[in-house]
């Protein structure tokens, strides 16, 4: 495996990435630069490519079991967080939703409220609501270094009556990663008001240097016990089209677990599988390789957007491929993406998606080739330069 940093984010030229069929490259049109949708422009790792291509040649192509995933999954664990979870107790999902989604109907009823800090992913809130819970937005806190939990404002929402708490370590769309200290406050406070623990955990593998991924279920306390995490390897090695993910219980939670229906696993893809399991098992050199091109990128971007676009506001993330923009200082009002759009030809999330708190800002995804990056925050000073401050010149 090469060492150059950048190698996996440079291997797929735009012409290459202008063929896929899914949904980043194809929801805009050809001139548009895209970097909304949470997808990497990376090849594939070689561990997973050989295992769906051995699976192609024997036309193993049926329905899926959980297989070896959940043992893959606590190897990963124990390597890399020093979690040694139970296998037996993990159940194959479709994905971190889907499986979010299943735990909060076990755990709650119609009409419970669910706690869910924001700015927020987009599918917690319209989730939640279809089945039948409240939400119960708890705004993150500013930060000198950026956004932080505000245990305070938490504390607050747990009391009014809060059955569940939907948290999401490493955060969407911040970044911010919760240290153990502040995820012990946060056990403790479920564990005063009797809230549960539901965390998404998606992005753990792709966790920065001077920074660590704590699995909430592995913390010593009553709420962790019964917590359960909603873990894949569909973001950090971009599979997320093949489905696959688990829900893995604190022991106290196993018969929650236990309860999610078998057909709600039958949902779940065999390459899902297959690639997950080459993943955490035999990815980690991969991994490695893509999280040092993010690190150079993120900090590219930094510097980039403090030159060419002093009045976005930007804080590293401590994990992920999101770039949390600040662009109210633009007075372009509450969706600043659409200019992006209109007058850059970048195609960003708009921060509107991610409730209320999420009005001026922008979503960047920086999972790309570091020319394409520099190419997006040009487009973006083009669009400034020709919006200003000026409102009307936003509608031309």
């Amino acid at each position: 495996m090469t060492t150059d940093p950048n190698t996996v984010l440079t291997a797929c030229s735009t012409e290459q990435l202008l063929q896929r069929r899914s949904v980043k490259w194809r929801e805009f049109p050809p001139d548009v630069l895209p970097l909304r949708i949470a997808e990497m422009d990376t090849p594939l790792a070689e561990p997973i490519s050989s295992a769906l291509i051995a699976a192609v040649g024997r036309g193993d192509t049926g329905y899926a079991l959980a297989g070896r995933l959940p043992e893959a999954f606590a190897g990963f664990a124990a390597r890399h967080y020093g979690w040694n979870p139970e296998p037996s107790a993990a159940r194959l999902v479709p994905d971190v939703m889907s499986g979010i989604v299943e735990i909060l109907r076990i755990i709650s009823e119609p009409g419970d409220r669910v706690v869910v800090n924001t700015p927020g992913y987009p599918p917690f809130f319209y989730w939640i609501e279809r089945i039948g819970r409240q939400v119960v937005p708890s705004p993150l806190a500013a930060g000198p270094d950026g956004p932080r939990l505000d245990l305070d404002r938490l504390e607050r929402d747990f009391a009014a009556g809060a059955r569940a708490y939907l948290l999401c370590n490493p955060h969407n769309p911040t970044g911010l990663v919760l240290t153990r200290e502040e995820l012990a406050q946060v056990a403790a406070l479920a564990d005063r008001h009797d809230v549960r623990v539901v965390v998404d955990e998606i992005l753990a593998p792709l966790t920065y240097p001077g920074h660590r991924h704590v699995p909430f279920p592995s913390l010593d306390s009553p709420a962790a016990a019964r917590s359960v995490a909603l873990v894949s390897a569909s973001k950090a090695w971009n599979i997320a089209g093949l489905k696959a993910a688990l829900a893995v219980p604190g022991p106290d939670a196993r018969a929650e677990v236990a309860a999610i229906h078998e057909e709600v696993s039958e949902g779940a893809g065999l390459f899902g599988v297959l690639a997950s399991e080459a993943a955490f098992t035999h990815g980690r050199p991969w991994l490695q390789e893509v999280i040092a091109g993010l690190d150079e990128n993120r900090r590219s971007l930094a510097a980039q957007l403090a030159d060419r676009l002093p009045g976005i506001a930007y804080h590293l993330p401590q994990a992920g491929y999101v770039a949390w923009l600040d662009c109210r200082a633009l007075g372009w009002g509450a969706d600043p993406a659409q200019i992006f759009l209109r007058h850059g030809r970048v195609g960003l999330s708009s921060g509107t998606r991610f409730g209320p708190p999420g009005q001026g800002f922008v979503r960047l995804n920086f999972a790309t080739a570091p020319d394409r990056l520099t190419e997006a925050v040009h487009r973006m000073a083009i669009a400034r330069d020709r919006v200003g401050d000026h409102p009307r010149s936003r509608d031309l």
